[in-house]
């Protein structure tokens, strides 16, 4: 209830001020007119404040009844992202109404605005093409609201860059980097042009691990201790852990170890855990299975002839 306070102090206020002046019989005209303006531009604001407030105290009110920091939360992101993007749009075409209001208390406004309205051929076309990427920037946004190809805390790729959604505004989208950096982004990039969004339809995503060793590798061996690494590690989910041979090459071959988790900053630290423990297994076990190259001597092989 404190929000309103101000708002209503103010609209008594203006109230006072246009009764006030209503009766020219105790003040100059001109006073008059200025108690009246002033009256009336602090009944727009507010009026314009209370509305401002009580959309905000319901959108606090209606999301508070939603918890973010559990994990399966897409219906709550859902929520969350539509409510504060309708709370802007909203918030913006109050604030809009009320500034023409205002203008409209000054006939010195309303005449120039009747003057540019009156003239507004070239000038109407420069300002149009001007404003025509602001506009569609605005659009964006609410298309964003409407088809949520991204939602608050969603984990992104954007611009090469690893991160979570940390606002979304009407004309441009906050990206929380991994590192917290902040990146900028206009909302209008979210549907023009490609990036990856891993948390799309659901937080569970599948981690790899690629460790490159010699030819001579126990491949079995090294399965089951990626087995036991992962049923000991609190990040793994238990829904997926493979062990494949992905590649072999000249002088290597290319193991990859997948796993799933709950979430990708969990996959990301049972991936680095795994990377670790997998390198470590082999230089302690099967140290002879590392990366090598084989170099054969001309020299030494005549010799023995």
């Amino acid at each position: 209830m404190k929000r309103f306070i101000l708002p209503f102090v103010i609209f008594v206020i203006a109230l006072l001020l246009m009764i006030f002046g209503r009766d020219p019989a105790y003040i100059p005209e001109e006073m008059h007119r200025v108690l009246q303006t002033i009256g009336a531009i602090l009944l727009v604001a507010g009026v314009t404040w209370a509305l401002i407030a009580a959309i905000r105290s319901v959108k606090n009110r209606m999301l508070s009844r939603y918890d973010m920091t559990v994990s399966d939360n897409l219906r709550v992101r859902k929520l969350h992202t539509q409510y504060n993007i309708l709370e802007k749009i909203l918030v913006f075409i109050i604030i809009l109404v009320a500034v023409s209001f205002t203008l409209m208390q000054f006939d010195g406004m309303r005449n120039i605005g009747i003057s540019l309205f009156a003239s507004a051929g070239l000038a109407g076309l420069v300002i149009g093409l001007a404003a025509q990427k602001a506009l569609g920037t605005i659009l964006a946004g609410i298309q964003i609201a409407i088809t949520q190809p991204i939602r608050l805390d969603d984990v992104v790729i954007v611009e090469n860059e690893w991160g979570w959604i940390e606002e979304i505004n009407l004309t441009y989208v906050v990206v929380r980097i991994w590192d917290k950096r902040r990146l900028v982004i206009p909302t209008t990039y979210f549907l023009e042009r490609p990036f990856q969004n891993w948390t799309r339809t659901s937080a569970d995503i599948l981690g790899t691990v690629f460790i490159y060793t010699d030819y001579t590798i126990p491949i079995e061996a090294v399965r089951k201790e990626l087995t036991r690494l992962v049923q000991d590690n609190k990040y793994w989910d238990g829904k997926v852990n493979v062990l494949q041979v992905t590649d072999a090459r000249e002088h290597t071959l290319e193991l990859r170890a997948l796993v799933s988790a709950a979430s990708s900053p969990d996959a990301w630290e049972l991936r680095v855990y795994l990377r670790e423990k997998l390198v470590g297994f082999i230089q302690r076990e099967y140290p002879q299975c590392l990366p090598r190259t084989r170099v054969k001597l001309e020299e030494e092989v005549r010799s023995k002839k």
